[in-house]
Order: C-alpha cells, then sequence, then structure tokens
C-alpha cells in the first residue's frame, strides 16, 4: 500500500513569506528618502516666512487697534493703554474691554484720568463785580 502523506500545510503560511519577501530589501541596496525638489523647499520656505511675516505684522496691528480702543474710552491716562494685557476678545467685546479696564483701575487708582469738575465751581463765572467807588471805599462798604 503507498503511503500517505497526512501532514497539510496551510496556505495562508505559504503567502505570509511570499509577502514577506517582498518587503524585504536586498541588503547591498539601502532604501531612498522621499526627496523633492531643492527649488520646492525654498519656495516653500520664503511662503512660510511670508505667512510669519504677516502673521507679526497682524498681530502688531491688533495691538494698536486695543491700545486705540483704550484710548477712546477715555478713561485711562495717556500712555497707561499698554498696561492692559492684549487680548482679542477686546476688539470685539467693548464689555470684555471694560471689565479689562476695571480691572486695572481697581488694581491701579492712579492711572484713571482725572475727572474735570462739571458744573458752577464758583471760579470765572459769576456775576460781574461792581464798579470801585471810592466815595463807598471810605464809608467802608466795599
Amino acid at each position: 500500500m503507498p503511503e500517505s502523506n497526512t501532514t497539510t500545510e496551510s496556505p495562508s503560511t505559504d503567502t505570509e513569506t511570499e509577502s514577506e519577501g517582498a518587503k524585504a530589501e536586498p541588503e547591498g541596496k539601502p532604501a531612498e528618502p522621499d526627496q523633492f525638489p531643492r527649488s520646492y523647499v525654498e519656495s516653500l520656505r520664503r511662503e512660510a516666512a511670508e505667512h510669519r511675516t504677516r502673521a507679526a505684522d497682524r498681530d502688531a496691528l491688533a495691538q494698536r487697534l486695543q491700545a486705540n480702543l483704550i484710548a477712546q474710552t477715555g478713561r485711562l491716562v495717556d500712555g497707561a493703554a499698554d498696561l492692559v494685557p492684549y487680548d482679542e476678545a477686546h476688539l470685539t467685546d467693548p464689555d470684555a474691554l471694560s471689565a479689562a479696564l476695571s480691572e486695572l483701575l481697581e488694581a491701579r487708582p492712579y492711572l484713571a484720568r482725572p475727572q474735570r469738575p462739571s458744573g458752577d465751581v464758583g471760579q470765572g463765572k459769576g456775576s460781574a463785580p461792581a464798579p470801585f467807588s471810592l466815595l463807598d471805599a471810605m464809608r467802608g462798604r466795599s
């Protein structure tokens, strides 16, 4: 009787070894890294530099805008607007700006713009003085 081979090999092991062999690189040849042309890389770097410059310019303009909005409120002395920390919410929300100014003035009240008196404080206005009379002065009525 002929002998039968009862060992069976699974087909999956053969395909696994074939795919591993396809992935393996020859030992003598190193893998080439992905590279872009130098001109393309330089153009990307220039573009990125332009974006950084624009972002820096935008930040400077936003800080100047906040300083002008603070100056328009008239609550701080000149030059104190730089003491309010920059926040984008101050540009769009007047309540946030007002709250930040109030917080600063609580901590540093000497930065508040002095209030001008209004109404009649007894200076400069009033009735014209009576004309000088020598006779009244001699009688003691002056």
